[in-house]
Formats: structure tokens, sequence, C-alpha cells
């Protein structure tokens, strides 16, 4: 199954428990590296436009580890995970949603530079089973994804990364 959206695809896979989602970016790999360690950009541009997103705790290295709240008016959703593996054109996490916790995915994302300023960026999600990895497509990620991607848009475009 494939949701193509104007920005993002993202595609769930045939034979296995996985999410993959490639997006094009006008920035280098640098600045999405920075957009998605530094917590206070993170915190600006991830998920929906309705929510608003506070850091617990951001330790974006090798062997570190992160937490976030989205709120939206009286509703809250908490999210933690482990940062495996942290360089510059590769992040490796844990993603976990504190409702599910069984559902843990390991997320590995790539940044490859297009030349000309351009980014394409390919991360894959592998979740524990298919039932988890449904769960999480059906949770409405794909609006999420875009409008986050929008927001993160914008920021580049105004320079602030």
């Amino acid at each position: 199954m494939t949701i193509v959206n104007a920005e993002a695809a993202i595609e769930a896979s045939a034979t296995l428990p996985s999410i993959t989602i490639t997006r094009d970016f006008q920035a280098t790999p640098a600045q999405l590296f920075r957009a998605h360690t530094d917590p206070e950009l993170y915190a600006r541009w991830v998920g929906p436009s309705d929510i608003a997103t506070e850091i617990v705790h951001w330790d974006a290295r090798t062997g570190g580890s992160w937490a976030y709240n989205n709120t939206r008016g009286d509703e809250r959703y908490s999210f933690h995970g482990s940062f495996h593996d942290v360089r510059e054109d590769r992040i490796v996490q844990t993603f976990t949603f504190d409702e599910w916790p069984d559902a843990v995915s390991l997320e590995t994302m790539t940044f490859e530079d297009l030349g000309d300023g351009r980014t394409r960026m390919h991360s894959v999600s592998l979740l524990d089973s298919f039932e988890s990895r449904d769960g999480m497509l059906a949770s409405g990620m794909e609006k999420g994804v875009n409008d986050g991607y929008a927001k993160l848009d914008e920021l580049l475009a105004s320079g602030e990364v």
C-alpha cells in the first residue's frame, strides 16, 4: 500500500511490518540534520498543525534519549525513544507512543544530497508486527507527517534552519 501526498510518499511494505517515508526538501543535509536534532527547532515543526510540542528531554547523540508531549486543547499525547546512532547523514532511533508501549518502532533516517541545495530524506520505521504498523498508519500519521514537513519547509525558507 502506498499513500502518495503532494509532498511525501508513505509506503507500507507488503512483506515486512514497516513504513517508508520519502520526501524531498529545498535544504542541505546539514540543515535537515539540525532540524531533526535541535530540540527547539524540532518542537517548532514536528506533527500536525493543530498540535503544540513540548520537549521533556532531548539528548540527540549516539546513546542518548528523547521524550516529548503533544497537546491539543485538553488532549495530551506523549512519546519517547532512544537515539542509537546519530551522524550527519543518518539517525537511528526508537519511537514509542506512550499509549501503545508495546508498539516500539526502530526508525532509520538518511539524508541524500541531491545537489543544488536539495536533499531527499528517506525514513524507514520497522515495527514489531503488522498490527502495530497498521495501527500507526490508521492513526492519521500522514497528516502529522505532511503538516510537520510543511512547517519545516517554512522554517527552511525563512532561513531559521
